[in-house]
């Protein structure tokens, strides 16, 4: 029932929300001009500087006052809003273009696991990419997917409300998720090697019921990812281009998420979001250079220095409200509307991370000390994106409305992220509106694309595959998914027959089975022979084609989402704001279904449902007490208010957490070891029994190839050599979550308003952060792909010379049972059979997939 009540509630506010802001028809997409009131203009407009309490009042500058005149000059009216200068048809180029190179990386990426590293075109790797991300790439994706769109967008509109509180905030407070996600990362590393999502681990533990609540909220968080990545793209790719309809707008954006993460899978999007990271920081760059340094003396450009910028923002006031700045500065971090963002901020993005699967997939791919270090190392660089880019690009927009003396925006299109667009757009002309597209294309690429395949494998392991279409339905816990037998012994059976199934790496019927795959040429191979493992190869054939299906219909679903987004005018921040509500309370549920062996299904189950109906409850309860209440006419703009949305977010993961805790001890008072243990065998059976965690691990652990697939060491032995990598994520977590939270915010309101000497030392570090951060993202992960890219041409060189000489050794001793293949040659024959037609592009490769699906038939069971 409390599921229900939940969908029911979501679906009411769905409701109230398009009845608010959309008529039903076309006319919704058509935003007219407006002009900013005198009353408005007012509010901001100041002839003195705005300094601490004490100091002698002090006038503008010359050059303040000598920009208003130009403003005004010759009859010149204000400037509002962003004009759309962009031509369709070069929108189209960059897209195409865009595309075309987003397939070409894949198929790069492509080349080299199959030519490489000789990876085998299964389920697995098509969700995992392998399993040995480097360092780099794994930072590199993390900075890729953590930059929403609203990332370059919303960042700058909270720059233009709160001043330079607004970036710290956002960049601080959607930092430290990141980095303490890594104590999750290696904890699921150490206690479920074998998951490719967290639901599984949930499953595992405590059930059908809990997991389909849970697969519910991560449904959720996909769904509101992907409303905040089509709010934001499309907004600005309306803004900039004309002639440019949301509805092709939206079959742009699908068009190119979709065409290269259905060739690549998840590893063709760790290559590609190191090109589109790297070409967002050098636009950020280019933009940070035009606005403190103006290199070619750009006549549109009043600024130039740090001074000229502090010089015109100085003379903007920030208006007096009750969740205003002190003394009306935009240069304090006294500033209790950017203090309360913080708050929603942290709250929120807990959420954003823990429930989405893109970030569990991420980790999922690195293997567990690189995967820590990528986590820690990419929350770093990501904080150098909104941290710089608002601080260049919100304060520019204030210093520039302050150069025209009225705001260059309605407070409509700054809540639609638009002023990073508007300061491009004035500052570089062409060039800057260039710049936004590819930023925010890049953007929506990136973050689309992982939760596309995020959205995918939810699809495919935690629904498809556990209920739809499972292997064996009537398996149960503990038993192996190919035999039925059990893994280890009953304490009802002590005398039972235990699993014996043989590895494929040793399996003499697989290696045959590969070899005569191999040497087929046609497009449908022949089935498996081998007893042991072949029908559950095929059944996992049977999944890959569902795959790409389920990655094309997630893509194209994208397009109507993206159109009710902008028909029903659905605000940006309200939808930040609203996330924590919806999502933060399993924030502590998932990691406790990790971490904590005594969590209990009742436990966490109480915990996301009770957090997020009690979330909404105070959130709709206090938005009711507003003037206008929650009427048709109020009700976004009332819900929308700070304080609401901060009552929400907090009590949504507080109670979360306290339910969660609270019921598990009521339902599990007593906990022993073997208890402790039996939680924890359960996760370390979620395993492939193709692809073993044992096989995958067995360098970091120190193991020699077992006979059978579920030979694996004790868990303490695993807890012992991932224990460095634990610490490591620990005191990560700790020392920059005070940092970001509790030293630097502290630190600064030691001073009330910056001077110029506090405002250089402010944009220098975030000038700084940034070209260290860009150094790092560029150079590190290039290096050490190329650098494990010829390590691993070296070992195939080693292989090939071992394999020829075990090919002599068997002709000249013809009596001797020859020895198996070594497991890299199996590998490249096994991937050589499935990459065959992986050298055609999209429209070849859904041509095979439609004969495939047609010619296997459902899995016996």
């Amino acid at each position: 029932m409390g599921v229900q009540s939940l969908c029911h509630l979501g679906l009411f506010i769905l409701i109230i929300v398009i009845h608010c802001n959309a008529k039903g028809d076309f006319g919704d997409f058509e935003h007219g001009e407006t002009v900013i009131s005198p009353e408005t203009i007012a509010k901001f407009y100041t002839e003195t500087m705005v300094q601490s309490a004490g100091k002698e009042e002090q006038r503008c500058s010359e050059n303040v006052f000598k920009a208003r005149a130009a403003a005004k000059a010759n009859g010149r009216k204000p400037s509002v809003g962003v004009e759309p200068t962009v031509g369709l048809g070069a929108a189209l180029l960059i897209f195409l273009g865009v595309g075309i190179f987003a397939v070409g990386i894949a198929q790069t990426f492509q080349q080299v696991r199959k030519h490489v590293y000789h990876d085998a075109d299964n389920l697995d790797t098509a969700f995992d990419a392998g399993g040995k991300v480097s360092i780099g790439l794994t930072a590199t994706t993390i900075v890729s997917q953590w930059t929403w769109s609203a990332t370059l967008l919303q960042s700058s509109t909270v720059a233009s409300k709160y001043g330079i509180s607004g970036p710290y905030w956002y960049a601080g407070g959607a930092t430290i998720q990141i980095i303490i996600f890594s104590i999750l990362s290696i904890m699921l590393k150490t206690r479920a090697p074998g998951a490719k999502t967290f639901l599984q681990v949930i499953k595992a533990r405590f059930g059908k019921r809990t997991h389909l609540v849970f697969c519910t909220f991560a449904f959720f968080t996909n769904l509101i990812v992907m409303m905040s990545l089509t709010i934001a793209g499309t907004a600005v790719l309306n803004s900039l281009v004309a002639d440019l309809s949301p509805e092709l707008a939206a079959m742009l954006l699908a068009s190119v998420i979709g065409g290269y993460t259905l060739i690549g899978g998840l590893g063709a999007t760790f290559y590609v979001s190191y090109f589109n990271t790297a070409l967002i920081f050098v636009l950020i760059l280019m933009l940070v250079v035009e606005v403190f340094y103006n290199p070619f003396n750009n006549p549109e450009n009043p600024f130039g220095s740090s001074e000229s910028v502090f010089e015109f923002i100085a003379c903007w006031k920030a208006p007096e409200e009750k969740m205003g700045n002190k003394g009306g500065s935009y240069l304090t971090f006294f500033s209790s509307g950017g203090l309360v963002f913080g708050i929603v901020n942290i709250v929120g993005n807990f959420g954003t991370v823990f429930c989405d699967q893109a970030y569990w997939q991420s980790s999922v791919a690195a293997k567990p000390l690189q995967g820590v270090w990528g986590f820690i190392s990419g929350g770093l660089v990501w904080f150098a994106i909104p941290f710089t880019l608002a601080t260049t690009m919100g304060l520019a927009y204030l210093g520039l409305s302050s150069a025209q003396g009225s705001p260059l925006l309605t407070d409509e299109d700054v809540m639609r992220g638009l002023a990073a667009p508007l300061v491009a757009q004035k500052l570089l002309g062409t060039t800057g509106e260039y710049a936004m597209l590819f930023l925010i294309l890049m953007a929506v690429m990136s973050t689309g694309s992982a939760e596309v395949i995020a959205v995918s494998s939810i699809v495919i392991y935690d629904v498809y595959q556990a209920y739809i279409c499972p292997f064996k339905p009537d398996l149960k816990d503990g038993q192996c998914i190919l035999c039925s037998r059990y893994l280890r012994k009953q304490k009802d059976n002590e005398d039972g027959q235990l699993c014996d199934c043989q590895s494929t790496a040793k399996c003499d019927a697989c290696a045959t089975d590969t070899i005569t795959r191999a040497k087929s040429t046609s497009s449908v191979k022949p089935h498996y022979t081998c007893e042991t493992h072949g029908e559950y190869k095929e059944y996992q054939e049977h999944l890959l084609n569902y795959k790409n299906w389920c990655i094309v219909i997630c893509t194209f679903l994208s397009v109507p989402l993206c159109l009710f987004c902008w028909a029903v005018n659905l605000n940006l921040a309200w939808t930040y704001y609203f996330t924590g509500i919806l999502i933060s309370s399993s924030v502590v549920p998932i990691a406790v279904s990790i971490m904590w062996a005594r969590a209990t299904a009742t436990g966490v189950i109480s915990g996301t449902v009770g957090g997020c109906a009690a979330g909404m409850t105070c959130w709709l309860t206090y938005a009711s007490t507003y003037p206008g209440g929650l009427s048709l006419a109020t009700f976004v703009k009332n819900t929308g208010e700070e304080l609401p949305m901060l009552v929400g977010n907090l009590v949504a993961i507080g109670v979360g957490a306290v339910f969660c805790v609270v019921v598990t001890y009521i339902t599990r008072w007593n906990m022993t070891p073997e208890i402790e243990e039996a939680e924890w065998d359960k996760t370390r059976d979620i395993d492939n029994p193709l692809s073993p965690w044992v096989a995958k691990y067995k360098g970091e652990l120190n193991l020699d190839d077992g006979e059978n697939f579920h030979d694996r060491p004790p868990l303490e032995i695993v807890i012992r050599k991932f224990r460095a990598a634990k610490i490591t994520a620990y005191v990560a977590a700790v020392l920059f979550t005070l940092l970001f939270v509790c030293i630097w915010p502290g630190s600064m309101l030691s001073v009330d308003i910056l001077d110029l000497s506090g405002f250089n030392v402010w944009t220098t570090m975030s000038r700084g952060w940034a070209f260290v951060a860009a150094a790092f993202i560029i150079i590190v992960p290039m290096y050490q792909e190329v650098k494990a890219i010829f390590k691993q041409l070296a070992k195939n060189r080693e292989d090939k010379i071992r394999a020829e000489e075990i090919s002599n050794n068997g002709e000249s001793q013809p009596l001797h049972q020859s020895d198996p293949l070594p497991n890299r040659l199996q590998n490249q024959l096994y991937s050589s059979t499935q990459q065959g037609n992986k050298q055609e592009l999209v429209f070849q490769r859904l041509r095979n997939t439609l004969a495939s699906v047609l010619t296997i038939s459902r899995p016996s069971h």
